[in-house]
């Protein structure tokens, strides 16, 4: 008897491994990469994944939400609204913003709450126009309908708000002459 359920306990293992851990995964990828091709490899462009907000050194670059780099230290910084260091750390990003010509706004000057959001607001996006068009010598014009080009709607047409994913800007920023 203990043989004939060794027997029906390694036949159930056996079949259930092949279906939940070989059959099952490679359909699911195979689907995955049929229907949904370029968000199944991780929505990779020229410079990373444009689901990972990334800093953007300068005044000739639209800049994102102030989270880090690094897209493993995710979360936030658990700082309440009373906290001294949050306020400072604010008004720091604040004056920042201001001395590159930049109307501060909350996208701009507060983290996410991944720390790793890789959008803005379109107000956000607009708000930078002027100076990313003074540095790299172009007509705010030019580059105001390159942020208009790239505000994409509600997910679906009424899920969460309009935004700006600042990685696909700036590539195509770096594509104008």
């Amino acid at each position: 008897m203990l043989w004939v359920n060794l027997r029906r306990g390694l036949i159930v293992s056996a079949v259930f491994f092949v279906l939940l851990g070989l059959a099952y995964p490679l359909a699911t990828t195979g689907v995955g990469q049929a229907l949904f091709h370029d968000r199944a490899d991780g929505s990779l462009g020229r410079n990373g994944s444009v689901l990972v907000g990334q800093q953007w050194k300068g005044a000739q670059w639209f800049q994102g939400r102030p989270d880090g780099d690094d897209p493993t230290a995710t979360g936030g910084s658990n700082l309440g609204p009373r906290s001294k260091e949050l306020v400072d750390t604010y008004k720091k990003r604040a004056d920042a913003l201001e001395k590159q010509g930049v109307t501060p706004s909350a996208h701009l000057v507060a983290a996410s709450g991944s720390g790793i959001d890789p959008d803005i607001s379109p107000e956000a996006a607009y708000a930078q126009v002027n100076t990313v068009a003074a540095a790299r010598h172009l007509s705010d014009d030019q580059v105001h309908a390159l942020v208009a080009a790239h505000v994409q709607g509600p997910q679906w047409g009424f899920l969460g708000a309009s935004h700006v994913n600042v990685l696909e800007l700036n590539e195509a920023l770096a594509g104008l002459r």
